[in-house]
């Protein structure tokens, strides 16, 4: 430290990721994987993805916090100043994703971290009153949203909407044009934005300017851990820490979003439940297909941006970090786990090889080619076809 001049350092962060059963084998998320543990999430995020900042959700589950306690009593985690578990070279945010609703519209996903265990658990005691089965990820709660807001920030926790703009239960993607029509937007420290949209589509909706944005996996499995995240500078990596990059406070900040580019999310364009087509970059489509004229349509969420946007070109804040295009290692041709496993033993985690390996020394362990490909996808430069309708898009074949 230099006078008054705190020294930063850049952590990767991913602040979405599911558990899919207790270590007892108890389901948590359904479609998660048995393999999500919260021990296991860990131990993926600072061992094999180099991740130093994660958000587990589903810690509101009690029998997720007596895995937790367990952890903490045999001193494999300590709980640490500022807020969060930490385990190794990685920070756990304990946090959990909830469905909202109002009467007369569709269901929301919204995300809450909270400091430490304590606080979750005392959160967890007032959420068991208000929902059918607390043990359940994502599950609905039956209390009006605003009331939900004052009772996360009442116990020093923050909210963030999730995946905003999916179809599947992103707040404008399937609840309401504007956020304000549901949440009390003093009470938001940030947005996630979803696999399918960027800042610049974002940027289509004024309301969204003042916050931060968040790039986060939504893991349902252990690799998918880290497929989209965000770089954080930080003092270290906690709860408090977390809560000031989002409000962007004494050089604190999220200084990158590495995501998917929006064409490789499933829900990017709009698709045919009909005919099966997914609405190519020339379509407007909202309320019809193009090609059949059914109005089966699973509405994308390029299409969705454009039918509610309240401006005409985006607007970038100045506070809006870059949005990297950055494509998983898992998308890219030829990339198999052997292969995988090669980089990890030369460069020790995915982060290492997506950004301190350079094209030479990935070449002398996966060849020229693959080296090149990995290049580009940190570039952004591959050829890519749109995801819609839950496919995901693909890069392109090289002719």
């Amino acid at each position: 430290m230099n006078g008054n001049v705190v020294e930063l350092t850049d952590y990767f962060a991913d602040l979405h990721i599911h558990i899919g059963r207790t270590e007892k084998g108890s389901p948590v998320k359904i479609s998660g994987s048995r393999d999500l543990t919260f021990a296991n999430i860990a131990r993926e995020a600072s061992s094999r993805k180099g991740i130093g900042l994660i958000g587990i959700i589903d810690c509101h589950a009690p029998n997720v916090q007596e895995d937790i306690r367990n952890y903490l009593h045999t001193g494999e985690m300590t709980e640490i100043g500022g807020g969060g578990i930490a385990y190794r070279d990685t920070v756990v945010l304990l946090g959990t994703e909830l469905e909202i609703r109002t009467e007369g519209r569709p269901e929301a996903h919204v995300l809450a971290y909270f400091p430490n265990l304590a606080v979750t658990e005392d959160f967890t005691q007032w959420l068991a009153r208000h929902m059918k089965n607390v043990n359940l990820s994502s599950q609905r709660i039956y209390a009006p949203p605003r009331e939900l807001q004052q009772q996360i920030y009442g116990r020093g926790g923050i909210m963030v909407p999730a995946h905003v703009f999916t179809p599947h239960k992103g707040i404008y993607g399937s609840s309401a044009d504007r956020m304000e029509e549901l949440l009390d937007m003093e009470l938001i420290s940030g947005v996630e934005l979803g696999l399918s949209a960027d800042s610049a589509m974002a940027g289509m909706i004024s309301e969204l300017d003042r916050f931060s944005f968040l790039t986060n996996s939504d893991a349902h499995s252990l690799g998918k851990i880290g497929r989209e995240y965000n770089k954080l500078s930080l003092l270290q990596p906690c709860f408090e820490e977390f809560r000031m990059a989002l409000e962007r406070r004494e050089g604190r900040r999220v200084s990158a979003n590495y995501g998917l580019n929006p064409r490789l999310g499933k829900y990017h364009r709009s698709y045919c439940q009909s005919c099966g087509t997914i609405i190519d970059e020339q379509q407007i489509a909202d309320e019809r297909c193009p090609e059949c004229g059914h109005s089966k349509l699973v509405r994308g969420v390029l299409d969705r941006i454009w039918s509610i946007a309240d401006r005409d070109q985006p607007v970038i804040p100045t506070h809006r970090p870059p949005y990297m295009y950055q494509i998983p290692l898992e998308f890219i041709p030829g990339l198999g786990k052997a292969k995988l496993n090669q980089l990890l033993a030369a460069f020790g985690t995915e982060m290492n090889i997506l950004h301190k390996a350079n094209q030479e020394e990935l070449a002398t362990v996966v060849g020229d080619v693959l080296a090149e490909q990995i290049i580009l996808s940190r570039a952004g430069r591959l050829s890519l076809v749109s995801g819609g309708g839950g496919t995901y898009g693909k890069i392109a074949k090289s002719r």
